[in-house]
């Protein structure tokens, strides 16, 4: 009976170490936050694996491709940061609520690089899929 608690407590264990943070960034149910989640996967976590879980399939073997997220940050975006604060533009709450299959999300990026500091916007464009917001695609810089 004892080896049956003890194999009751690995099983346990051993599930509580599945669920990791890629899960939660999956789940989240607003774009704006979808897409910072993404951006600070890459910038601040260097965690390349956690950006692309919200990716569609094209763009996240994409990103994978490049192995690095600053090689990604370097060559996809044109953005190299050390440390970056990243705020949503507030009038994308407005377009999720006219289309609400689609948002197009435009990010705002303040960070250092360097001890220089360096301002930046990118504008995403998501989808929901199955209930989840996904990134479909980037989309060019109307500046």
């Amino acid at each position: 009976m004892s080896i049956l608690k003890y194999l009751f407590l690995l099983i346990v264990v051993s599930m509580m170490g599945c669920s990791s943070e890629e899960e939660s960034i999956t789940s989240i149910d607003n774009p704006e936050l979808v897409t910072i989640a993404f951006f600070n996967a890459i910038y601040n976590e260097n965690d390349l694996k956690k950006a692309a879980s919200v990716c569609s399939p094209k763009l996240a073997r994409i990103l994978l491709h490049y192995k690095s997220s600053k090689a990604v940050g370097r060559h996809m975006f044109n953005m190299s940061y050390d440390k970056v604060e990243i705020t949503p533009e507030d009038s994308g709450v407005k377009v999720r609520e006219q289309f609400k299959d689609a948002a197009i999300i435009i990010v705002y990026f303040d960070g250092m690089y360097f001890d220089e500091r360096r301002k930046d916007v990118k504008r995403l464009y998501l989808v929901q899929t199955d209930g989840k917001w996904v990134i479909e695609k980037f989309l060019k810089d109307p500046f």
